[in-house]
C-alpha cells in the first residue's frame, strides 16, 4: 500500500522533543519551571528544528512519582500555571509548526484520586469497580512489580475493606479496571478534552499493562482485550483525524506488531522501538554494528499508517531488560560499571555523554546513527547540548536535572535560590559552567550546531520516515552499519563506523532498487557532490566515522 506523501501522517517527519515542564524553565522564580517558562522557550525549540513537543504529566498530582500518580485528569497542576497558560503554549507551539502532543496516562491513577477515595470507603460504593480488587490473599508476585526496590507485590491490602488493589507500580498507583465501561468512557472523554484545546496527540504510557488490566478487570469484558485500543483510535480519529498514538510497548516485536494493529493498523500509530535501542547499546559496547543489524532486520513489516519511534534516551532508565544477561553485563561493563550507575539491575540511569567519556566524536556518531534509522527520531531534554546525570538523584530522577540555559546563577532554569529547585543541577563536568544552550548556539562547533544540521538533514530525508523498505547493504566490516532506506526515485544511504579505527567501505549501488539507474550522490551532510565508479561507492570513514548520502537521478537530487 503506497500513501501520498501529502497524506495527514505527519508523524512520519516528525522530530519529537520530550521535556519535563517543571525542570525546564521557570519564568516566576519559585524553583519550579512552568508553563510561562516553556511558552518562552518555543522559539528555541522552533530554532533547534522540532516540529513536535512531548510534554510529559501536567496533571495535579502528589508528585511521588514524578507526575505520573494523577488526582485529576483534566486539571494543570497549580505549581506548574493553569489551562490558559497551557493554550497559550499550544498556540504558540503550533504557529511555529510545532505539534503538540502529551502523555495519556490510562493505567492507574494517584491513590489520591476522588475515584480511588471514594472506591476505597466501601465494597459497594459506584467507584469500586474503577479499579481492580480480590478478596483472597494473592500468591508471591515479587517477579512482575516494576520497581523492585520499592514493592516486593503487585497486590496490596486495603485494611479498611479486607479487599486487596492490584498495582503494577507503586502501590500509591492503583490500577484502573478498563474491563469496566464506565472507565473505557472516561478514557475516551480525556482524550476528547484535551483534543478540543489543541492537542495532537498522546504517549500512551505503559501499554501492555493497560491491556493485561482489562483481562484481570471485571465488569462489560471485550471480546480481545486489543478491542479495547482500537475503540480508543476510532474515537481519536473521528474527534481529530490528524492526531496521533505513542505507544510505550517494551515488548519483542511480534508482540509489538499486535499492538499497531497488525496488518489493519488500526490500534497505536506509533511505539518506541526498545529493542532496537538496547541492541544499538550492545552495539556500541562492542564497536560492533551486527547487534542493531540483526534488530533491524528483525523488525515486522508494518502498515503504511504505523511508525517506529527511534530513540536513545528518555525519561525512564535506560532498559536492558531484553539483552541477554551476558550481554546486558556487557553494556553495564562499557557505560556503568559502578553500581551507582545502574538501576534495578536492569538498567541504566546515565545520559549518553557520560556513558562515551564525553567524547564528542562518538556521541556525535551515536546520534547520527539513531537519526538515520527508518522511523521517527525522539530526543529528551537536554541531549541537544550534552547534558549529564545526577548519579546521587533517586532512581530515574538522575536524567530530570533542570535544563541548562547558561552558566550563570542555577544554569539559568531558575532565579530562585539554589536550596528551593525542585531538584538540583547536573555536578562535576557536565554542570551549567561547562554544558549550557548560551555558550552552544553562538559555537559553531558545538554538539547544538551539531544537532542542529542533523536535524535539519532529517527532515530534508523522507525516505527514512516514509519508505516502507530497508536495505542492510553488504559490506565485509563487522563495526561499520550501512543501510539505505529507497523511496520512489531516490534513496538515501547511511553508513557508520562504530570502532575507533578508520575503515574504507566499498558499496554496491546495484543493491539498491529505483525506477532511474543512480547517476548522482550527494553528501546530505556537506552538500558535497560524491562521484560513484562503476555503479559502486568507496567511502574512508574516520574513527567514529558517518556519511549520509543521497543517491538518484540529477533533477531528483540537489547536484552542487
Amino acid at each position: 500500500m503506497r500513501i501520498s506523501k501529502t497524506s495527514d501522517l505527519w508523524w512520519k517527519s516528525a522530530i519529537v522533543y520530550c521535556l519535563d515542564i517543571e525542570t525546564y524553565s521557570d519564568a516566576d522564580g519559585d524553583g519550579t519551571g512552568d508553563l510561562a517558562g516553556l511558552s518562552r522557550r518555543i522559539d528555541y525549540l522552533a530554532r533547534l528544528g522540532v516540529n513536535c513537543l512531548w510534554l510529559m504529566p501536567f496533571f495535579p498530582t502528589p508528585d511521588r512519582d514524578d507526575g505520573y500518580d494523577v488526582m485529576d485528569f483534566y486539571g494543570v497542576d497549580s505549581r506548574l500555571g493553569n489551562h490558559g497558560q497551557l493554550v497559550e503554549v499550544i498556540r504558540t507551539a503550533h504557529d511555529r509548526g510545532i505539534r503538540v502532543i502529551i502523555d495519556l496516562v490510562i493505567n492507574h491513577t494517584s491513590d489520591r484520586h476522588p475515584w480511588f477515595r471514594a472506591a476505597r470507603r466501601s465494597t459497594e460504593n459506584p467507584f469500586r469497580d474503577y479499579y481492580v480488587w480480590r478478596d483472597t490473599e494473592p500468591p508471591d508476585t515479587s517477579d512482575k512489580v516494576v520497581f523492585p526496590d520499592q514493592e516486593d507485590s503487585i497486590w496490596t491490602k486495603d485494611e479498611p475493606t479486607g479487599q486487596w488493589y492490584l498495582h503494577h507500580f507503586y502501590r500509591h498507583q492503583p490500577d484502573l479496571n478498563t474491563a469496566h465501561p464506565a472507565v473505557r468512557e472516561e478514557i475516551l472523554r480525556v482524550i476528547g478534552f484535551w483534543l478540543e484545546l489543541g492537542i495532537d496527540g498522546f504517549r500512551v504510557d505503559a501499554v501492555p499493562f493497560f491491556i493485561e488490566d482489562i483481562e484481570r478487570g471485571s465488569g462489560d469484558l471485550p471480546r480481545d482485550p486489543h478491542d479495547v485500543l482500537r475503540e480508543i483510535r476510532a474515537f481519536l480519529s473521528r474527534r481529530k483525524g490528524s492526531a496521533v498514538l505513542l505507544g510505550e510497548v517494551n515488548l519483542p516485536y511480534e508482540e509489538q506488531l499486535t499492538y499497531f494493529g497488525g496488518d489493519h493498523g488500526d490500534q497505536l500509530q506509533m511505539q518506541f522501538d526498545f529493542v532496537g535501542m538496547q541492541a544499538t547499546y550492545l552495539a556500541l559496547a562492542r564497536s560492533d554494528a551486527t547487534p542493531l543489524a540483526e534488530a533491524l532486520q528483525q523488525r515486522p513489516a508494518l502498515h503504511a499508517t504505523s511508525q517506529w519511534a527511534n530513540f536513545l534516551r528518555n525519561h525512564d532508565e535506560l532498559t536492558l531488560d531484553k539483552l541477554s544477561e551476558q550481554e546486558r553485563q556487557e553494556v553495564f561493563a562499557a557505560f556503568g560499571p559502578e553500581k551507582s550507575m545502574q538501576l534495578y539491575d536492569r538498567g541504566l540511569k546515565r545520559r549518553l555523554p557520560p556513558m562515551l567519556a564525553g567524547d564528542p566524536r562518538r556521541i556525535r556518531m551515536a546520534y547520527s546513527l539513531m537519526f538515520s534509522l527508518p522511523g521517527t527520531p525522539t530526543i529528551y531534554y537536554g541531549e541537544e547540548i550534552g547534558m549529564g546525570e545526577d548519579l546521587a538523584a533517586e532512581g530515574r530522577m538522575a536524567v530530570r536535572t533542570p535544563m541548562q540555559w547558561s552558566d550563570g546563577p542555577n544554569g539559568g532554569f531558575s532565579s530562585a535560590p539554589a536550596r528551593r529547585l525542585v531538584q538540583r543541577l547536573a555536578p562535576d563536568g557536565y554542570s551549567p559552567e561547562h554544558v549550557n544552550v548560551a555558550d552552544q548556539v553562538r559555537d559553531p562547533d558545538s554538539l547544538w550546531t551539531f544537532m542542529r544540521t542533523l536535524i535539519a538533514a532529517r527532515r530534508e530525508c523522507p525516505e527514512l520516515g516514509w519508505s516502507s523498505e530497508f536495505v542492510l547493504m553488504k559490506q565485509p566490516h563487522r563495526q561499520v552499519l550501512a543501510h539505505c532506506c529507497p523511496g520512489t526515485e531516490t534513496a538515501v544511504i547511511a553508513v557508520h563506523n562504530l570502532a575507533a579505527e578508520p575503515v574504507t567501505v566499498d558499496l554496491d549501488l546495484a543493491e539498491i532498487e529505483l525506477e532511474h539507474p543512480v547517476e548522482h550522490v550527494v553528501d546530505l551532510l556537506s552538500h558535497e557532490a560524491v562521484d560513484p565508479s562503476d555503479g559502486r561507492l568507496e567511502l574512508t570513514l574516520d574513527g567514529f566515522g558517518y556519511r549520509w548520502l543521497r543517491v538518484g537521478p540529477p533533477d531528483r537530487i540537489a547536484v552542487p
